[in-house]
């Protein structure tokens, strides 16, 4: 065999050795890849199909268990300046239930009644896998409120057909006392819903915004599953008026409404925002006003400085706070934003030291709020 033969045969070999281990190697990396492709398909699949932990509200026959994050649906058409058309209202409360959200909440007033028919329209589908709780009370004559309050039986019974109807259900999961009617003791407002139960037209019963008193009357004619009152880093009346010990004691479950203020604890809205003259309550409420929002700054200043150092929004914080304050508490923020949803309920990810909450309750209690949460007239509606 000539020399360059030998060194032409030897160099055939080598390449023939290099090319079989690359086609031996290129099968491994090709499985290497897909097994990554796989887990990461498999970790947007559990974010996406998220098993949302869960919370119970009330004890023994009115125990209720949600995912320990709800979502309020009333900003999608009520009280909340623009908004989405239907069409991506629907598909954004679609997203909640894909990502483990179990517990949405309406009212008859939201609109009115035009808040109920979305979430109808838009979760019936879901019925039996998610539950969505409505509420009755103020009084609603031929599509629009009047701004009085109407408890009577009849009346309870009435809006209770209404909202099965728009809301497409046999059954109400939940049915709250929006707010208390002077002229309808508890005693007979809890009656009535014991009776509704027994017909199987309501499952479990809450109220709103009122006293510990009333609670406790209330529960002692048909247990509450819930209360319903407004709580959060600017508004902590609960804590001293009886409402949260009272919970606590006759264990029932606690959902506060409006946990991130409105929106302003979340650090999007200031004095230069301006809300819809005919779509948004803010307008109207003194804690609301450019000099109040200018001076209340100071606490989602406090919020954000918080959050920094933790990877967390202000808007993460108000939710986070609120969630450690008791396990029977569930929260429910209401958004129009796919980025605002997957932030609320990544605030479930972050599990902080008592300490570290006691620290922000420390610094945002040394910050006086400036304006009341409701005006004179609202303010006459709750606490009773």
């Amino acid at each position: 065999m000539k020399k360059g033969d030998e060194i032409s045969r030897r160099g055939f070999l080598k390449t023939a050795a290099a090319l079989g281990a690359a086609l031996t190697i290129q099968p491994a990396i090709n499985k290497v890849k897909a097994a990554e492709a796989n887990l990461n398909r498999q970790k947007t699949a559990s974010i996406k199909n998220n098993n949302l932990p869960y919370r119970t509200l009330g004890t023994g026959k009115a125990a209720f268990e949600v995912s320990a994050l709800g979502f309020g649906v009333m900003g999608m058409t009520y009280n909340r300046s623009q908004h989405p058309d239907k069409r991506s209202c629907i598909r954004l409360l679609h997203e909640a239930v894909d990502r483990g959200v179990t517990l949405f909440d309406t009212a008859i007033i939201y609109g009115p009644l035009t808040n109920e028919n979305l979430a109808g329209e838009a979760l019936a589908e879901f019925k039996g896998k998610i539950n969505v709780t409505t509420k009755f009370g103020h009084e609603v004559i031929d599509g629009k409120g009047t701004g009085r309050q109407d408890s009577r039986p009849a009346t309870i019974r009435r809006y209770c057909e209404d909202s099965l109807r728009r809301l497409r259900l046999e059954t109400l999961p939940m049915f709250y006392q929006h707010r208390a009617d002077p002229n309808v003791p508890a005693e007979v407002v809890a009656s009535t819903i014991a009776d509704l139960m027994k017909e199987g037209k309501v499952q479990h019963w809450g109220m709103c915004e009122v006293s510990a008193e009333t609670i406790r009357r209330a529960h002692a004619v048909c247990p509450l599953t819930a209360i319903q009152s407004e709580y959060h880093l600017m508004h902590r009346l609960v804590e001293e008026n009886g409402v949260l010990d009272v919970c606590r004691e006759l264990g029932i479950g606690f959902v506060p409404y409006s946990p991130i203020n409105r929106g302003f604890l979340g650090g999007d809205i200031n004095e230069y925002t301006t809300f819809d003259p005919n779509n948004d309550n803010r307008q109207t409420l003194p804690r609301f006003q450019p000099e109040a929002m200018r001076a209340n700054m100071r606490i989602v200043n406090i919020l954000q400085q918080f959050g920094r150092t933790r990877g967390m929004t202000s808007a993460q914080v108000a939710l986070g706070w609120l969630l450690q304050k008791a396990p029977w508490i569930v929260p429910i923020p209401g958004t129009t934003k796919l980025s605002h949803l997957g932030e609320n309920l990544h605030t479930l990810d972050y599990m902080l030291a008592p300490e570290e909450w006691k620290e922000l309750e420390d610094a945002v209690a040394a910050i006086p709020v400036v304006g009341d949460r409701y005006n004179a007239e609202q303010q006459k509606q709750v606490g009773h």
